[in-house]
């Protein structure tokens, strides 16, 4: 794998540049779907607000959750004294390239979308309802930019790569990942690679299921189900260390994000309540009055 490409004097890190394509992708799909809609919002600041609470909530919730390792990280980030405030940002930067919790990144970025949601109303929408309208038109196009932005986690090999393996599709680490495989020179299942079949595939799926009424926050519920199931499966091939009865961190989170999602959905099922408005252009959904 490839942690960094070098290009003449410019030093760039493959996850910083596949967690861009993963916000380009994720802004084209939430851009089609506002269009097919007829949602008045702009796409791109949308995804550019959530991908920085995301990356942000990933990364608190990763370090959070060893309080004692975080304190000796900062300790060393600031080794260098305050009197030399370069050598400090160089050292912090180094620190937050590697180390994201993914049910992290989606609390924060659920947290973002709703207040945009709320902001914008989509389809004449208000209140609690605008903000999870938002947080449905937004369900395909996370799906798709998980799964491309976790081909920067397998390029960078920050450890979110599988078990050592004998299968024919298993890749060798670089030399320089951020998280060496144990033997350096060891075969290793590409799990996000089957992260990104799966995003496609969930993708694909909530939007087909877009293309008609459904209740408020259902399409929510839907995603957090399957994006929840998908994640626990991946874990049983994966380097995570299993502390809670046999499971890991990520897939405590996954069972917590499934059981969350049916409870969505059966609240918006039982509750019924649709869009108010719908786009004159879209012939799949028809005006409702």
């Amino acid at each position: 794998m490839y942690p960094y490409l070098n290009l003449g004097p410019v030093h760039l890190g493959t996850f910083g540049l596949l967690l861009w394509l993963a916000a380009v992708a994720a802004t084209i799909m939430l851009h089609k779907n506002f269009v097919r809609k007829g949602v008045n919002a702009d796409a791109l600041s949308v995804v550019a607000f959530t991908v920085v609470a995301g990356i942000i909530g990933a990364k608190a919730w990763h370090e959070l959750q060893n309080v004692a390792e975080l304190r000796a990280a900062m300790a060393q980030v600031v080794a260098p004294g305050w009197g030399h405030p370069l050598d400090i940002l160089v050292g912090f930067l180094h620190w937050f390239q590697a180390g994201f919790a993914w049910f992290g990144g989606l609390v924060a970025g659920i947290a973002v979308l709703m207040w945009q949601g709320w902001q914008a109303r989509p389809e004449g929408t208000r209140g609690w309802a605008a903000a999870v309208s938002m947080l449905d038109l937004a369900a395909p196009a996370a799906a798709l930019g998980y799964g491309v932005g976790r081909i920067g986690c397998l390029l960078s090999g920050d450890g979110d790569y599988g078990v050592n393996t004998k299968l024919p599709w298993g890749v060798h680490m670089a030399k320089d990942a951020l998280v060496p495989p144990n033997p350096p020179n060891a075969l290793v299942q590409p799990t996000p690679v089957y992260e990104l079949l799966f995003g496609i595939v969930l993708a694909w799926l909530l939007w087909q299921l877009g293309r008609k009424y459904r209740p408020v926050g259902w399409l929510t519920g839907v995603y957090l189900v399957l994006s929840g199931l998908g994640r626990f499966l991946v874990e049983f091939v994966r380097i995570n260390p299993k502390l809670y009865w046999g499971m890991s961190n990520a897939q405590v989170a996954a069972l917590g994000s499934i059981v969350v999602g049916a409870f969505v959905m059966l609240v918006a099922a039982s509750r019924k309540a649709i869009w108010s408005s719908v786009s004159p252009r879209s012939e799949e959904i028809p005006s409702q009055h």
